[in-house]
């Protein structure tokens, strides 16, 4: 990018010609939905397993199977769709012909021309909001396993078929081209990770294959309105990963187009061990999968009370959840995104509701309960443990060894700092404990005193208050120490 080709930033500067390029892209999430059995039979939706046996004749496609639709897949497909603000629509099934192995009928039952859900809309923990063009059901495939070389059907030496996932229920998000980089890509998915998950319809774990993204990632120079060339990246399984390809291939896009080489419209596979994308399919041209509506289902129409009931029934979605937690702290959505995420906004919320200070609540939060028990951590508990911050009976550093005693153990602050001797540092023991540091490091001092340069005044600042909170044994309060140091070097 700019600077770094990793900061997902909206744009590639050249550093050839100085043209700024604008980074486009466009995602479709792939999510396998909860249900108990697969999309159009009975088979068992489960993952893992040994191979072959999540399947029955019509997850074989075998010859006189029936398919018949999954009601727990669409309720869970409807569930998204209102979440995401699209229009619910009736909706028609279609054969997409194509001949894979992982697809033992040689087309798989989707929806085309008429899908379920069509123009929503997801709202970033930034503010920006981006378009939802359609999110429709289909059946997942089976999955390949190339054996021997790189794991790629080029050089392997043979290729397994597992249809256990072969039939499981999909629903496919397409995504507008709103997006501008990786790191607007990452916190596209992370978002719609998180309405998938707080609906119900999916676990969205990346890593089992139940949350697949695929990226058409195109650049222009920035202020034109046309849309560049794009290449669809596939195999990224992990939100690092997505951001790093999308940034990959858009430098990759802009090298070729400095160079006065033209874009391939063509799917590209990401190498997470190199760091590249690598070439695939070409897709210049449209392939022809000879859609038509599938002659053993019938169109699909949502009864509108029923979508209602299911809008209504709804949980409290993570950008609603944001801006619950900041009007209750005083700050933006954005500040506390984290913590939405970690599912941690209910033990904040309930804690400045009890009297805490928001700021602070907000900062153990974020830096302090990034572990495992801190969603049992009792909110009233942690309200006294910030009172006590506040009020000067424990130091910053304290309260921190404090609260994670209180996730460890569910003991209530006050017993905990007794037991570990803590009290307040009185204001004579503090000014000595400064006077002394100085007095050991004079030249430091001196420097400290003198600095213009903010970084150094700020590395130098450190250093003392590091000194002095080693001295006190850690009972300073960061906040005093630093006042103390001002104090003594404006004079």
């Amino acid at each position: 990018m700019a600077d770094d080709v990793t900061t997902g930033a909206p744009t590639v500067i050249s550093p050839t010609t100085g043209t700024e390029w604008e980074v486009v892209v466009g995602l479709e999430v792939h999510a396998e939905l909860a249900t108990a059995t697969k999309m159009f039979s009975s088979a068992p939706n489960v993952f893992g397993g040994e191979p072959n046996r999540n399947i029955d004749p019509v997850s074989l496609g075998l010859p006189g199977t029936l398919p018949v639709l999954n009601a727990q897949a669409v309720e869970l497909a409807v569930r998204v769709g209102v979440a995401l603000g699209c229009d619910v629509r009736p909706c028609v099934f279609a054969r997409k012909n194509y001949f894979y192995p992982d697809m033992p009928k040689d087309f798989q039952i989707s929806q085309f021309d008429l899908p379920l859900n069509v123009d929503g809309e997801l709202e970033l923990p930034s503010g920006q909001i981006a378009g939802i063009e359609r999110a429709h059901l289909e059946e997942d495939t089976g999955k390949n396993m190339h054996m021997g070389g790189d794991g790629r059907i080029h050089g392997a030496d043979y290729s397994l078929v597992d249809y256990n996932r072969a039939g499981v229920p999909l629903l496919e998000i397409v995504g507008r081209p709103d997006l501008r980089g990786g790191e607007q890509a990452r916190q596209y998915v992370a978002e719609l990770r998180g309405v998938l998950v707080a609906v119900g319809a999916s676990d969205g774990k990346m890593e089992e294959g139940s949350l697949r993204v695929d990226a058409n990632v195109s650049v222009r120079p920035v202020g034109d309105t046309e849309l560049g060339t794009r290449c669809e990246v596939k195999n990224v399984n992990s939100l690092r990963s997505l951001g790093r390809a999308i940034d990959y291939e858009a430098r990759r896009q802009v090298d070729l187009l400095e160079s006065g080489e033209r874009i391939h419209q063509e799917t590209r596979h990401w190498d997470d061990t190199n760091g590249r994308t690598r070439a695939g399919r070409s897709k210049e041209q449209a392939e022809d999968y000879r859609y038509f509506p599938e002659p053993d289902l019938v169109p699909l129409v949502p009864d509108p009370a029923w979508v209602e009931s299911v809008r209504a029934a709804l949980p409290p979605l993570p950008a609603a959840r944001r801006r619950a937690l900041a009007d209750a702290a005083g700050v933006e959505p954005g500040a506390v995104a984290l913590h939405v995420e970690r599912d941690l906004d209910g033990l904040a919320l309930a804690a400045i509701a009890a009297g805490a200070d928001p700021v602070r609540v907000l900062n153990h939060v974020e830096h302090n309960l990034a572990v495992d028990g801190a969603e049992r951590l009792d909110a009233g508990a942690l309200a006294d443990l910030v009172a006590m911050e506040t009020s000067g009976e424990l130091t910053s550093t304290q309260a921190k060894q404090v609260l994670a005693d209180m996730v460890a153990t569910g003991n209530a602050p006050a017993a905990i700092a007794a037991e570990r001797g803590f009290e307040a540092l009185d204001t004579g023991a503090l000014d000595a404990a400064v006077d002394a540091v100085i007095a050991e490091f004079p030249d430091d001092w001196a420097a400290l005193c003198a600095a213009d340069d903010p970084k150094k005044k700020k590395k130098l600042t450190g250093f003392f208050t590091g000194k002095i909170m080693a001295a006190t044994g850690g009972n300073a309060d960061g906040r005093a120490v630093g006042e103390a140091l001002a104090r003594r070097a404006d004079s």
